[in-house]
């Protein structure tokens, strides 16, 4: 069996994960057998409200900045925030030690930011300022 078959086995849609700091979220694995292609997202638990949105753009553009691998995406439509690593393995192959790779600066990225993003919506902090307080 293809090795992202197997993995896609291990992270079912929509597994909870939990991480150190602030809770607990919804994670997935999509792949693209064809094109070898991997992609890993986690969701952060908690929606920006349409009120929030432009805040919530701002802290992302401001968190993506420099960021090596993966990037964080807001759903304008309904608020839901999420971070996404993925990999184009075409003419190599993927191992399992990439997939972890990916998956762990995934959930430690998300972990890393989801304090800023519900200082943001819950506590009404600039974005500058939540982004200063995780990256200093």
């Amino acid at each position: 069996m293809n090795l992202i078959t197997n993995h896609l086995k291990i992270f079912k849609p929509h597994i909870p994960y939990y991480l150190r700091k602030d809770g607990t979220w919804k994670c997935y694995a999509k792949a693209r057998e064809k094109q070898q292609q991997f992609v890993f997202y986690s969701i952060c638990p908690i929606s920006a409200p349409e009120s929030k949105r432009l805040a919530i753009a701002e802290f992302i553009t401001r968190a993506n900045y420099g960021m090596m691998i993966g990037n964080f995406e807001l759903d304008f439509s309904d608020g839901e925030i999420r971070y996404k690593t993925g990999i184009d393995v075409e003419g190599d192959k993927l191992t399992s030690a990439l997939i972890n790779h990916l998956v762990y600066a995934n959930l430690t990225m998300m972990d890393e930011y989801l304090p800023g993003i519900r200082a943001v919506i819950e506590n009404n902090v600039f974005p500058q300022d939540a982004i200063a307080q995780i990256e200093q």
